[in-house]
């Protein structure tokens, strides 16, 4: 009996070791990638502030620098003084035919006047007739002075119309001098530094969303009929030289087409084996990298 007790261990000792190494298998790997987005100058000129560093973490809409924007605002100024000084040249129309209106009141009382005066017969009918033609006459006259004013008035209107646009343009230039993040992430790599001149469509940096991270690993046609969009799968990653960190994941997208393996992944005997690309989001508590390699349990 005390034999078989001691050689216990003995015997379990395969078995402990097969389940090591069942626990070691994995069914797909690959490598963690993310959306990387480079933003590009959106003006032309030298960056005169730059408040970011690789590895700082930005928010959408944060402004973190500006282009110099000195000339487009001087321009901007001239544009509105040329507009200013257009309009001034429009006529008062109230002012310029203030004169005619007292005429054409000054005409109708008279109108009024000879009137009554014809019904106490103090007054001719030819008499009645040259008032009421004076004050249509000047009624004309303030109609044609007022048409040609509105037209004079329209006219320079219209010729700052250009003009408008022009500031509209500008104004646009001058809010894109002002580097704004379009992605909320991490900054990876930085292209520019502060007093650089850079040019519209140049890159400034890089970043992506590191929270949750991307693994695009590989399946072998076999496996396509297990797995499908929105499955929870596991996923290994080396934690030291014979451990793993276990992840939890959710396969997003499964290719409709086979590939040959990538050599990044395979040996050269099996890049020549067909198969089929997975994305795999899993969440990052940090420790996951762009380019670590992983394992998946289906």
């Amino acid at each position: 009996m005390k034999r078989l007790v001691q050689s216990l261990p003995l015997l379990l000792l395969p078995a402990l070791i097969s389940c090591n190494k069942n626990e070691d298998k994995y069914d797909a790997s690959g490598t963690f990638e993310a959306v990387e987005t480079i933003i590009s100058a959106q003006a032309s000129g030298t960056i005169k502030e730059l408040n970011l560093e690789e590895g700082q973490t930005l928010q959408k809409g944060q402004a973190v620098g500006y282009i110099d924007s000195l000339q487009l605002y001087l321009k901007k100024q001239q544009l509105q003084a040329q507009v200013k000084a257009t309009l001034s040249a429009k006529p008062n129309i109230t002012a310029q035919t203030a004169a005619l209106q007292e005429q054409l009141r000054q005409a109708q009382r008279e109108q009024k006047r000879t009137s009554n005066l014809l019904r106490a017969d103090a007054a001719t009918q030819k008499q009645l007739d040259d008032a009421n033609t004076q004050v249509d006459v000047v009624k004309k006259q303030i109609s044609a002075l007022q048409s040609s004013l509105g037209i004079t008035s329209s006219s320079l209107t219209d010729q700052t119309k250009p003009l408008s646009v022009q500031i509209q343009q500008i104004n646009d230039q001058l809010h894109k001098s002002t580097i704004v993040n379009e992605v909320s992430g991490t900054v990876l790599t930085k292209y520019a530094e502060v007093n650089e001149v850079t040019d519209i469509g140049k890159p400034i940096y890089k970043i992506a969303e590191l929270n949750t991270i991307i693994l695009r690993a590989y399946i072998a046609g076999s496996q396509i009929p297990h797995v499908k969009v929105g499955q929870q799968v596991k996923v290994l990653v080396d934690q030291t030289k014979d451990t793993y960190k276990t992840y939890n994941g959710t396969i997003e997208w499964v290719s409709n087409k086979a590939e040959f393996t990538p050599k990044t992944i395979q040996t050269k005997e099996e890049r020549a084996n067909l198969v089929y690309a997975i994305k795999i989001r899993v969440k990052n508590d940090g420790f996951l990298k762009i380019g670590m390699y992983g394992d998946v349990k289906l």
